[in-house]
Formats: C-alpha cells, sequence, structure tokens
C-alpha cells in the first residue's frame, strides 16, 4: 500500500527525552506534531480515553494525538476549541 505524502500531518522527534511519551506498539507511526493536545481543553467532549482524578484530567492513557492518522480529527475539533476558548473569555470578563 503506497501511503500519500502529507508530511505536515506527521512528525516523529526521535531525539526527544520522553520519546515515546506513551506506551505504543507502532513507534514508527507515533505522532509527536501534537505533543501537547490541543484536545484537552475540552474537558469530557475531546473524545479520548481519560480518566478524571479529584477534578484533574489523565490523559496518559491516551494516544489519540499520536496516531499518525488521526490528525484530521484533531483539526476537525478546531473550531469547538475556538468555541471553547470563546466562551471562556467571556466568562472572565463578566
Amino acid at each position: 500500500m503506497k501511503r500519500e505524502k502529507k508530511n505536515y500531518q506527521f512528525f516523529r522527534h526521535r531525539d526527544c527525552e520522553y520519546f515515546p511519551c506513551h506506551e505504543t506498539d507502532d513507534i514508527e507511526n507515533f505522532n509527536c506534531l501534537f505533543c501537547y493536545c490541543p484536545l484537552y481543553m475540552l474537558g469530557e467532549n475531546c473524545g479520548g480515553s481519560f480518566n478524571l482524578k479529584n477534578g484533574v484530567k489523565d490523559c496518559s492513557q491516551c494516544i489519540i494525538p499520536h496516531k499518525r492518522e488521526n490528525y484530521g480529527y484533531i483539526t476537525g475539533k478546531f473550531s469547538e476549541i475556538a468555541a471553547a476558548m470563546n466562551f471562556s473569555k467571556d466568562q472572565q470578563q463578566e
């Protein structure tokens, strides 16, 4: 199977002292592009696998941002992220 070139969607930082930051069986497709997951701020609506302990979101078992094929999923959530940011900004101004 020939993979379509979309290099902007994938980055692997093998020299990072934390690489890989999550356990994986597919190190060749481990994506570091979204090292700090932009979906975190969506709380329970992120779509990932997380635990809430004492009100703190623990995403250590989630690999959604680290799968090569999830670039579109994450970028598809950008409008929700922007809306959440606007909501937060509006709340601060009240």
